[in-house]
């Protein structure tokens, strides 16, 4: 092993081998799922798995979606530059999956939908519902083309592989298996990968704990190289990470992605039953936990191993992200088949991730811009559309990945999006679900207010990048690397940014300091966790004081679409929950008005749900009157 030179030397068969059978086996199980139980015959089967999935499949699927390779990738870099603060992403995530589980989740699954976006229309009107999908669709396919991107990067460091080559069979292969075995494919693909994705980083980590000689040389590196930062209690927004931004602008952040996002959604509510529902954001977040760890401890592995040569500034990579492959590649080259292990875990973060989200958006094409202006369309016809949808969406999304090397570093640029985006619409939700008085019109000037808020600080982030004193970057030294084949004219700096090192170059001259107006320093270069913060906040404020505005408390709303005390949402109720879920399964109600006939016609799902809803309902078809003042909630 070199850490003074860039020879980190190559890819061997064994890697190709072990590589090429992760590939071969997701093939394999989307095979299986296209034909397993007489195949995929209706729509409802391909997007939702039948409805019949347990808590554990969903909870490692949803936990290998989240392990993309921009975890892998991004999150180790992350802690080598700017130390282990990351690591409070613990309490954020804690944070997150108790709020969609106690809030989000029991509304959308006792309404039996597919669509989180067919809550809008039920909630408030269509124009609410298609302005939600089109936001998602462009969400997600921005996201996506990161997802795609990032491996390619991994691939074309260690292996040589042809960059654009990579991309375009990453994304070839996840929609391969998505289109053809649908979500069942996707959920046991991902439980396959996963366990790819954990081997991967523990072969990382266990060599370097070898190399360095146990984990207490790699602390005591961290220690001395203030990388073990863990707390900041610096309340300035403009910091780019701080124990504020990471736990409250991370909580905004990861709740639109695990709250409301379809993505995500789709897979816990099609759980046979809300327990099993519950149970797998849970059993979920053990595993974001142990990612977490593994992330941050490959991190300080890599200061550790690379403290007096960096293998960034000593230009050895050409960008960040290239530093955890360079790593892998190096410390484990002399044992043939793991660097292929390595890379084949960025790989299948990348197919988990991009395949859920193939399926999410088919899910919301065939869900929200087909079903409601083609009802003629048969089940069998559906699920052919739904097929289509996810092959056209896969060629779309490999397009879209080219976008991903024209942006900044992949982690803060996938988390930019989501919450550019994400925050408005979580904000919709938040409306919808724990606001009685909002109406259709605060819903509609919310989100665009939200969303021009978040694009506006959003976009000005990028053109005026925030000044590294607001990232502070750790100290990255030079001085143990062999220059003797390069001219050291490149090593002029010997401390890192989230910015290439050319912006940073650019905007640190006294002059262009002083050109710098008052908006770029504080608005723009606010942390880019606040994005979503903003976006959630904007779109309820005014969503909310439009409502009141427009007759909001005049209306009647379905408590049925609103979070109330029946929704279990006091963990120590769960008990109680499943005991009524596993007594009776019961057709769940789909609330969704139709003209010209009774408003109250059973649109039922085999979704289960709560034993009371049957009984409510049959009281409300046998009321002349439509919902009464009794629905009226406050």
């Amino acid at each position: 092993m070199s850490t003074t030179a860039g020879d980190i030397g190559s890819f061997t068969v064994w890697d190709y081998v072990v590589f090429a059978l992760m590939l071969l086996i997701s093939a394999v199980i989307g095979i299986y799922y296209a034909f397993a139980g007489g195949g995929q015959k209706t729509s409802k089967d391909f997007l939702m798995g039948g409805r019949s999935m347990t808590a554990v499949p969903v909870a490692l699927s949803l936990t290998a979606s989240f392990m993309s390779a921009v975890t892998v990738l991004g999150t180790p870099s992350e802690v080598y530059r700017f130390g282990a603060m990351f690591s409070i992403f613990a309490i954020t995530y804690t944070l997150v999956v108790v709020i969609s589980s106690e809030v989000f989740l029991p509304v959308f699954y006792r309404l039996g939908i597919t669509s989180t976006y067919e809550y809008l229309e039920l909630r408030f009107n269509k124009y609410v519902r298609l302005l939600g999908t089109v936001l998602f669709i462009i969400q997600t396919i921005l996201y996506t083309g990161i997802v795609i991107y990032a491996p390619a990067l991994a691939l074309n460091q260690v292996t040589g592989f042809d960059l654009w080559g990579a991309v375009v069979a990453t994304g070839v292969v996840c929609t391969f298996y998505c289109t053809l075995g649908g979500l069942k494919a996707v959920v046991w693909t991902d439980v396959f990968q996963v366990g790819i994705m954990v081997a991967g980083f523990s072969s990382v980590i266990i060599r370097a704990i070898v190399v360095q000689g146990g984990i207490g040389p790699i602390l005591n590196d961290s220690y001395y190289g203030e990388r073990l930062n863990f707390f900041d209690f610096n309340p300035n927004p403009l910091q780019r990470h701080t124990f504020w931004t990471i736990v409250v602008g991370g909580t905004f952040t990861w709740t639109g992605i695990y709250g409301v996002n379809q993505s995500q959604v789709q897979r816990y509510i099609a759980c046979k039953n809300i327990l099993h529902a519950k149970m797998s954001l849970y059993v979920n977040l053990l595993g974001l936990w142990a990612i977490l760890a593994c992330a941050v401890l490959s991190g300080l592995a890599m200061f550790s191993i690379y403290k007096d040569c960096d293998p960034w500034t000593a230009n050895f990579v050409s960008a960040p992200d290239q530093l955890m492959p360079y790593l892998a590649l190096d410390i484990l080259r002399d044992y043939p088949g793991l660097p292929g292990l390595f890379v084949a875990c960025a790989y299948s973060g990348t197919l988990s991730t991009v395949s859920s989200s193939i399926n999410a958006l088919a899910a919301v094409t065939v869900e929200d811009l087909v079903k409601p202006y083609f009802k003629s369309l048969t089940e069998t016809k559906l699920s052919w559309i739904s097929k289509i949808t996810s092959l056209a969406y896969g060629a779309v999304c490999i397009a879209m990945a080219a976008l991903a090397s024209l942006m900044g570093g992949l982690l803060q640029a996938a988390l930019s999006i989501f919450g550019m985006v994400g925050g408005p619409l979580l904000g919709l939700f938040s409306l919808g679900i724990l606001f009685p008085f909002a109406n259709p019109t605060g819903a509609i000037v919310g989100l665009l207010a939200g969303f021009s808020v978040s694009l506006w600080v959003g976009i000005g982030a990028q053109i005026y990048p925030a000044l590294p004193i607001r990232s502070m970057p750790k100290y990255l030294s030079v001085e143990g690397c062999n220059f003797s084949d390069i001219a050291t004219s490149n090593f002029t700096s010997n401390w890192t940014s989230p910015i290439p090192l050319s912006t940073v170059a650019a905007l640190t001259t006294g002059e262009q300091i002083a050109e710098r107006s008052a908006l770029a320093d504080n608005w723009y270069s606010m942390s880019y966790l606040y994005f979503s913060t903003i976006g959630t906040i904007v779109a309820v404020l005014v969503g909310v004081i439009v409502s009141l505005l427009t007759g909001g408390l005049k209306q009647n709303v379905n408590r049925d679409f609103l979070l109330t005390s029946q929704d279990c949402y006091n963990p120590m109720h769960l008990f109680t929950c499943f005991k009524n879920e596993e007594a009776e399964k019961v057709e769940v109600l789909n609330w969704k008005p139709q003209l010209d006939k009774d408003p109250y016609a059973d649109q039922g799902t085999d979704n289960p749900a709560f034993n009371h809803l049957e009984m409510h309902h049959k009281e409300m078809k046998e009321n002349s009157n439509g919902i009464n003042t009794q629905e009226k909630t406050f």
